[in-house]
């Protein structure tokens, strides 16, 4: 399994599990839309997020909740392209990772030094973004979502859920050409799953392993934490911290979270305990 990531000219080593801190750019999304409205406060976050030890900034413009609207593309480049110039400026080591599944966007934002891009679904909107991402040879994410943010959540169905998603990630990286090995791979936690799916896939998650790919896992206050805890987005972050650690002893490379500094010390102690 390749460890090392070259993106857009930063090392990005897997060899130890990474923090990818979440900046949105929506004014929907489901738990800090419209937190940073100015270029002034997102720099903020940028800078709190680093400095609490995350090797990833992924910014994303389109909310993807379950039900959320549709934006554009001239819409999402438009609130991308000024954030991620001014992170560049303000933090040039910094890897950043664009949350985007359009092959125009993603190749304007590689332009523009993006160093990874972080597609929900998995090239199914825009088979283009492959070529795209692999002329760049920058890293590509690539999520297992059923359906759309639109419906996703209507009535999610599998019949064995850990061989579907993997059978589509076999089928999407085929698409690759030949030698490309800058693939990450995303299960997709809450996006087209019900509660007991989600916990199904985290409960097989080391097997996507398998696979021959580092693999990230986002919980970050999501609905299967607040459904079993009876609690909300704004107080889940130990129910946040408990999946990570979870993923973590499963084989987890990277977690995307809102919240660095307690996902840093949840690999902290859990590469105490395997040393």
């Amino acid at each position: 399994m390749q460890t090392v990531f070259s993106c857009a000219g930063k090392l990005l080593d897997l060899r130890h599990p990474v923090v990818m801190g979440i900046l949105n750019l929506t004014p929907d999304s489901f738990y800090d839309g419209g937190y940073y409205p100015s270029m002034h406060e997102q720099l903020k976050q940028v800078e709190k997020m680093l400095d609490e030890g995350a090797a990833i900034i992924d910014i994303g413009a389109v909310s993807t909740r379950p039900g959320a609207g549709y934006v554009d593309e001239e819409v999402e480049t438009s609130r991308l392209l000024p954030a991620l110039s001014a992170i560049k400026k303000a933090f040039p080591d910094t890897i950043v990772s664009v949350d985007t599944f359009r092959s125009g966007v993603a190749g304007k934002v590689i332009e523009n030094g993006a160093g990874m891009i972080n597609d929900i679904y998995g090239g199914r909107f825009d088979p283009g973004i492959f070529s795209t991402v692999q002329s760049s040879e920058i890293p590509y994410i690539m999520m297992h979502m059923q359906g759309d943010p639109e419906n996703m959540q209507l009535s999610p169905h599998y019949q064995d859920i850990i061989k579907e998603i993997t059978s589509f990630f076999h089928d999407q990286i085929l698409k690759f050409s030949t030698g490309f090995n800058q693939i990450i791979l995303d299960p997709g936690f809450g996006f087209g799953k019900t509660v007991e799916h989600n916990f199904q896939v985290l409960n097989s998650f080391e097997k996507f392993k398998a696979l021959g790919f580092p693999l990230m896992a986002g919980f970050s206050r999501k609905s299967m934490i607040n459904r079993i805890l009876h609690t909300s987005p704004a107080a889940a972050l130990n129910g946040t911290t408990v999946l990570n650690t979870i993923a973590l002893l499963k084989g987890a490379d990277i977690l995307r979270v809102h919240d660095v500094k307690e996902a840093v010390q949840a690999i902290a102690l859990v590469s105490a305990m395997k040393e």
